[in-house]
């Protein structure tokens, strides 16, 4: 059976679903089967962000409902070896954490990672894209109002039972961190989150616009190298972290 990752944070808009795209992405790069699972009902974007909005019929509403078996709503995603599931369009369609208790286990039989990208907020939405995971990877950005809601976070992922979390900074910028002076170093935001780090993703205006436009996304942007790196140390590999002054 694969992992099954939930990936979360405190508030939005801190770049989950890139993290999500991104990640699966690489992993799928080294020969691995990868399920993307959308959890966010009503504001899907996966489908967007790997150019398959056109394509979707069928999403994981209709296969807990019964309407279509679960091959119908997976879509391959233009890389071998990744795939998506995508969410409702409709928010009151989102799926219980009971049935996701009961699906997921079932999909990760046939795939080395399934990724779920969690909605923004901490309701019905986190608990149904947390119920079946078994880590998680919360995404912050170094900012107090984001850290706390990741301090958050982290208890009730502890409270669901996921008690193997690690923290994400996406967006770093490193003068912009220095000269903002919110934190004296990273230890310091790593201690607002309460949460171990796995990986920092430099602010990287280039993969969050061809992920927003569904657009091709290069190797050589700065973020996808992070996320090279997030792999790895995912799959158990010991890889340092790239030096802060040149992110």
């Amino acid at each position: 059976m694969g992992a099954v990752t939930v990936i979360t944070s405190g508030k939005g808009g801190v770049g989950k679903s890139t993290v999500c795209a991104g990640l699966g992405r690489v992993l799928a790069e080294r020969r691995r089967r990868v399920l993307l699972i959308d959890g966010d009902a009503g504001l899907r974007s996966l489908d967007r962000m790997l150019a398959l909005d056109d394509q979707v019929m069928f999403d994981i509403s209709d296969v807990v409902s019964g309407s279509c078996e679960p091959i119908r709503a997976i879509y391959e995603c233009g890389v071998p070896g990744l795939y998506l599931m995508p969410a409702p369009y409709r928010e009151e369609k989102v799926v219980s954490p009971h049935l996701m208790r009961q699906l997921v286990p079932i999909l990760s039989r046939y795939y080395d990672h399934v990724l779920i990208d969690c909605p923004a907020g901490l309701g019905a939405g986190f608990e149904s894209a947390a119920a079946a995971a078994q880590r998680a990877l919360v995404v912050a950005t170094p900012d107090p109002l984001c850290l706390r809601g990741s301090d958050k976070v982290r208890l009730l992922l502890t409270q669901a039972g996921i008690s193997s979390q690690r923290l994400v900074v996406n967006r770093f910028h490193y003068k912009n961190f220095v000269k903002s002076g919110l934190f004296h170093d990273l230890d310091n935001v790593i201690d607002a989150a309460g949460i171990r780090l796995i990986g920092i993703v430099p602010e990287d205006p280039e993969t969050a616009a061809a992920f927003t436009g569904g657009k091709p996304v290069s190797p050589y942007f700065s973020a996808m190298q992070a996320f090279h790196r997030l792999a790895a140390r995912l799959e158990g590999e010991s890889v340092p972290l790239a030096r802060l002054e040149k992110l």
